[in-house]
């Protein structure tokens, strides 16, 4: 019972609770992930192999933490681990050993977004439509959209609801095509394919379903209907499933993840044991009296409230302000103000907004007062150009046939070889069926190609087969990259690109980065290689969660949506535009109950990322189309404090 000593009651029962379905409804600020990886722990002293039991979780950070946590309860080093991973990752390991059964090679290329951008212009390309019918982003929003629906490449001209997804249809077709041909697959294919040899192969089926007697889900609120096939899937025989999570804070829709999963998890898996956890440790009972209220009038929801482990004087502030400006100028000045003259930490503070058009007059007003900020949920490490250039060229060390990755870097940095000199290799290349990396050896010969230029492709190739037999032999992949960086003088391709000599440090600090990545890879890997680093970044470069973690602990004010603010606390925040078309969005408000429903959840993540104080606002006029027009005030507002903001200052009733 020593492992069970410091939980609470409802967290005792679900810790203890080890076989059969389970649903533990886990509240904001309940200590979810206390449950779930004292569960574990529980599971093996109670006698089931480490390696027979699976977690599954959305992020590698939340995976990683899941996983040290563990380590640290279960005590001394253990040969066997339980498997704790994402949807992904999982995919991935079972590709690896089964995708040949689906015509792919086993060694098969994850494509970054740089890679389905490039990839998407491509297939557009060679339908004839432009990017003003059409944009690539868009494109491929959609392909995931059908991915994520189960819907293939062929099925999606049935699918088509109008004449821009038509041509999306006809377009996947080719984009699929070009990733087959390739060897590659995209994020979304990687659990479409694991479904797909489930359901093609049973033996593959049971090979993987039977390593596991135990699996355990994470945040099963945010599961899509692929998921849900494939966590089904695996737990068809023992039906020992424990999914955690909060239909409060469903609010992935637009993404694919479906409400309905933990709405319904009892009529899937009938004679579910369900546990409420709702002693919250995070929040002030001032801050979860409103959280309660609002989101009781969501209908589809299961009936929980939550129970404060803090009480608080301070009551919830409800501001209204003149405009746009004034919010942001007033809320900057009290910052200002805590900062400067209560010594009140900035990273304590949180400005929160439902779009990404609201923060700049945020930080506008940041900026004049000098006050240091971050905007959290933009760009990602991995989507920075210097990082994508040279895991472009560590991609085409690992798949030399990977050409979209070639054909980044074949002039990066510029060493002569112009447009239309690789417009030439590729036009061989595909007059001969094969590869460009292939016809880069018979560039000399090839009369139609100058001879400079057919030197530097030499010159060239020959730099990329030393290297490639470097990485290859394994032996210290980050001096073995640090030496690459070296050699094609990519310090020369920042200082073309950036002018200031902040912005080029900046960038080769972020190359500086890379290499390190390279190192503490090798460091924890047990039998390190380049094509495992890259398939390790493919997956870590989509979740963004590492780039959060470290952001977030700067000490800045932090400007961030709120579904960017998922899974985080502060112990100060502003929830700020709380109008009708901002919050709830004017999306929502055009379609239906359920669209308002998951607003309503949006609202409520934000007001409980408070830990103890917690500001609402909204502006009683906003500028559109440079005019001034009135706003109404949220819904959410009256459903929360029982009437519309007044006046700034205005404060919820004690």
């Amino acid at each position: 019972m020593s492992s069970l000593v410091h939980l609470n009651p409802a967290q005792r029962d679900a810790v203890s609770t080890l076989s059969g379905p389970l649903l533990v409804l886990a509240g904001a600020g309940t200590g979810k992930t206390r449950v779930i990886t004292h569960r574990i722990v529980e599971l093996i002293r109670r006698g089931t192999a480490p390696d027979r039991i699976l977690s599954v979780t959305f992020t590698n950070k939340a995976a990683r933490e899941m996983l040290q946590r563990t380590q640290v309860l279960l005590g001394g080093k253990r040969k066997a681990r339980p498997v704790i991973s994402t949807f992904h990752s999982l995919c991935v390991r079972i590709l690896r050993e089964e995708i040949e059964l689906l015509g792919y090679p086993r060694q098969f290329t994850i494509l970054d977004r740089g890679d389905q951008d490039s990839a998407a212009r491509t297939a557009l390309r060679e339908i004839r439509v432009g990017e003003q019918t059409l944009k690539p982003g868009d494109f491929l929003a959609q392909v995931s959209q059908w991915k994520s629906a189960g819907v293939a490449s062929e099925q999606a001209a049935d699918a088509a609801e109008n004449d821009r997804q038509f041509l999306a249809a006809m377009a996947f077709r080719r984009y699929q095509q070009a990733l087959r041909a390739r060897g590659g697959v995209d994020f979304d294919d990687l659990l479409l394919l694991t479904r797909q040899l489930f359901h093609e192969f049973p033996d593959v089926l049971q090979r993987q379903s039977e390593r596991f007697s135990h699996v355990q889900i994470d945040e099963y609120q945010d599961t899509n209907g692929i998921q849900f096939d494939l966590v089904e899937a695996l737990v068809r025989d023992h039906r020992n499933l424990c999914v955690v999570g909060d239909d409060d804070q469903s609010i992935y829709g637009w993404r694919g993840a479906e409400v309905k999963h933990i709405l319904g998890f009892h009529h899937t898996f009938p004679g579910a044991t369900v546990i409420r956890l709702e002693d919250n440790y995070r929040c002030t009972d001032r801050i979860l009296e409103l959280a309660n209220e609002l989101v009781r009038h969501n209908r589809g929801r299961h009936d929980k409230t939550l129970v404060a482990h803090k009480t608080s004087p301070h009551p919830v502030r409800f501001n209204k302000y003149d405009s746009e400006t004034d919010e942001a100028e007033q809320t900057v000045r009290e910052i200002h103000y805590l900062v400067h003259e209560m010594n009140v930490s900035p990273g304590d503070f949180a400005i929160l907004f439902r779009t990404n058009e609201q923060p700049r007059i945020f930080e506008t007003e940041l900026r004049r007062r000098q006050l240091p900020y971050l905007v959290l949920g933009t760009q990602s490490f991995f989507d920075r150009k210097e990082i994508r250039d040279l895991l472009a060229y560590l991609k085409v060390l690992a798949h030399p046939s990977d050409e979209i990755s070639l054909l980044r870097i074949i002039n990066t940095p510029r060493r002569g070889i112009g447009d239309t000199t690789v417009e030439k290799l590729v036009a061989r290349a595909v007059k001969s069926g094969g590869k460009v990396w292939d016809v880069l050896g018979e560039a000399e010969s090839a009369g139609e190609i100058p001879h400079k230029a057919a030197q530097a492709i030499a010159s060239f190739r020959n730099l990329m087969d030393r290297f490639k037999r470097r990485f290859d032999s394994g032996s210290d992949l980050g001096e073995s990259l640090r030496q690459l960086i070296d050699d094609i003088d990519y310090e020369s391709e920042i200082g073309r690109q950036y002018q200031e000599p902040a912005q080029k440090l900046l960038r080769m600090s972020m190359v500086e980065e890379l290499v390190e990545a390279v190192t503490q890879y090798e460091r924890r890997a047990e039998n390190a290689s380049l094509h495992e680093f890259l398939e390790e970044t493919a997956l870590s470069g989509r979740d963004q969660e590492t780039d959060k973690e470290s952001q977030v602990a700067q000490d800045a004010v932090k400007l961030m949506t709120l579904h960017s603010a998922k899974g985080l606390e502060f112990p100060r925040v502003y929830l700020v535009g709380l109008e009708e078309g901002i919050l709830p969005h004017k999306r929502a408000l055009e379609g239906t109950d359920s669209d308002i429903e998951e607003e309503r959840r949006l609202a409520y993540v934000g007001i409980t990322r408070a830990c103890d104080y917690l500001t609402l606002s909204r502006a009683a006029r906003r500028t559109k189309w440079g005019k001034a027009r009135p706003t109404i005030p949220s819904r959410f507002l009256y459903e929360m404090h029982g009437r519309a903001v007044e006046a700034a200052g205005d404060e919820a009733s004690e």
